[in-house]
């Protein structure tokens, strides 16, 4: 049976073509097909064309797009198998679709005509909640993107979110030969809405040791099946959004975890995935617990 591809979501936009380069790099260390795809609503199909033997502009300008993405791909890594297609859908519709038979999802942070650099656009945040496989959100400075810090972050949280988030931060170590960087942040009782934390107590330092003890056992398993990575343990004492937001400065992936409800509605993201979507300055997974 053929391995599902690597989807990458291209529109033509700066953001989209960024992804599409992280998306062959991800292709080349995993050894999977590339997919491309660009989505619209094609107002097209609900109007009859000039004439049988000449093209709307809209047809046109897809077909470019999609063509320069396909070269850009090839020209980046001509040994990647890359395959091409327009869906005649909206771009939401159409990536949820393409999610349920991939091995991953990637796309940029905005696509055309929305404020780059600045808060995550809509379809990209709503594929990042709702999709079947994990869900990359290509961000961050160049040298994050680029994958030059060696080191990958992933935060765990709650039991019910952290295996499939270890398990795709420490599959993309081993297939880039880099470290780990497992995040588990805490809070005592009586910090909980406090600005400034007194100095540890007994306590504090039980709430913190159990921490600890939850982050080794977390660990366990993901350890046992990639031996060759090395993992190295934070425990943080305040909001896990914050631990996570300042060590993406210097990461080349930002991996968090995402529980899926098979009959919940709207967006099933926790805050802690939807700050890091937002405002991470490398590049973020969301990886689904089913």
């Amino acid at each position: 049976m053929e391995q599902p591809p690597l989807v990458v979501g291209v529109d033509g936009s700066a953001g989209s073509m960024q992804a599409l380069d992280w998306a062959v790099d991800a292709a080349t260390r995993h050894g999977v097909r590339l997919r491309m795809v660009y989505a619209s609503r094609w107002e097209r199909y609900e109007s009859r064309l000039p004439s049988d033997d000449e093209p709307s502009p809209e047809v046109v300008a897809e077909e470019r797009v999609i063509a320069v993405a396909a070269l850009r791909a090839q020209g980046r890594n001509p040994a990647v198998a890359v395959e091409a297609d327009v869906l005649p859908e909206e771009p939401l519709n159409a990536l949820l679709e393409e999610s349920r038979h991939a091995v991953a999802l990637v796309t940029g942070p905005s696509g055309r005509g929305t404020l780059t650099g600045l808060l995550l656009g809509s379809v990209s945040l709503s594929a990042a909640a709702r999709a079947h496989c994990p869900v990359v959100v290509v961000r961050g400075g160049g040298a994050n993107v680029r994958g030059e810090y060696g080191r990958i972050v992933v935060g765990v949280g709650d039991p019910e979110e952290a295996p499939a988030a270890l398990r795709f931060a420490l599959r993309e170590a081993a297939a880039r030969g880099c470290g780990v960087e497992a995040v588990r942040a805490w809070r005592h009782p009586a910090h909980q809405s406090a600005d400034h934390y007194p100095l540890p107590t007994g306590d504090a330092i039980e709430h913190e040791e159990l921490a600890g003890r939850e982050l080794v056992e977390a660990l366990r398993e993901p350890q046992r099946e990639f031996p060759d990575v090395t993992v190295h343990r934070t425990v943080y004492e305040g909001h896990a959004r914050k631990a996570l937001v300042d060590a993406s400065a210097t990461a080349d992936l930002l991996v968090v975890g995402s529980v899926r409800r098979r009959r919940g509605f709207g967006l099933q993201l926790g805050r802690v995935s939807h700050t890091a979507l937002h405002h991470a300055e490398c590049p973020v997974a969301v990886a689904p617990q089913e």
